[in-house]
């Protein structure tokens, strides 16, 4: 039918724009002094390895989602090529566990210092403050460009990894539980976060956003049940 059809294509596209991230160290947290935009729990700066893998090109789309999960949770426009929206981390795991039961694949959320050593550009950094530039308007939708709504996927630059909306459109789940003194006590080798927490992570800022907190050492925390307008996520795997 139709309908298989275009489960099949879409999940074909999903797995055609996962991009390889080459693993390799780096500076997490922020480390510039002079960042009075910085909030303290991205200090301190810290030195992460994080081993390869795939994250994909853009956040998960609302057409996506219909078409794995058949609900549509969006409250704002019906946008199908939009980042889906509105869905709690509990949510997104129904979304990756349905999509791995079709696939026989095992995608799943970022950690945290997978998704900021993306955001950096990886092995190919330019050292931006924001995904893929230090002019934000060119690589996010904010809150001044915005029009208070998400917008399309992938229409503003990518960064040096060829990722999109990165910084800004919607805030991104990460696996990992969020805690403010993580840093602290984070391990060097692929980090996973707090043991257990009232929070998770995400990252990236939104289209609600100021500029400052769609910065890639930004970091942000939902409790896993709520679900809001500017949150939704993107897909990893090894």
């Amino acid at each position: 039918s139709a309908i298989s059809i275009s489960l099949a294509e879409i999940i074909k596209k999903v797995d055609a724009n996962m991009i390889k991230v080459e693993g390799g160290g780096f500076t997490m947290g922020c480390s510039d002094v002079k960042d009075t935009s910085s909030f303290y729990w991205e200090k301190p700066a810290h030195k992460v390895v994080v081993s390869t893998f795939y994250l994909c090109k853009y956040p998960v789309t609302q057409k996506e989602w219909q078409a794995i999960v058949g609900d549509k949770p969006w409250f704002s426009k019906d946008c199908p090529d939009c980042p889906v929206e509105n869905v709690s981390w509990y949510d997104a795991q129904v979304f990756i566990n349905k999509l791995n039961q079709l696939t026989g694949k095992f995608y799943r959320l970022p950690t945290e210092a997978e998704w900021e050593y993306a955001a950096r550009g990886g092995s190919k950094s330019l050292n931006y403050k924001y995904a893929g530039s230090n002019d934000v308007s060119i690589v996010a939708w904010y809150s001044a460009n915005s029009a208070k709504a998400s917008h399309p996927v992938g229409m503003k630059l990518p960064n040096e990894l060829g990722l999109y909306d990165m910084s800004g459109n919607v805030w991104q789940w990460c696996g990992d539980w969020f805690e403010e003194k993580y840093y602290e006590v984070s391990p060097t080798e692929n980090p996973l976060g707090p043991r257990s927490d009232a929070y998770r992570s995400c990252r990236g800022g939104s289209w609600w956003s100021e500029a400052k907190d769609c910065r890639v050492s930004n970091r942000d925390r939902y409790p896993p049940d709520a679900p809001d307008d500017d949150v939704g996520f993107r897909l990893a795997h090894e």
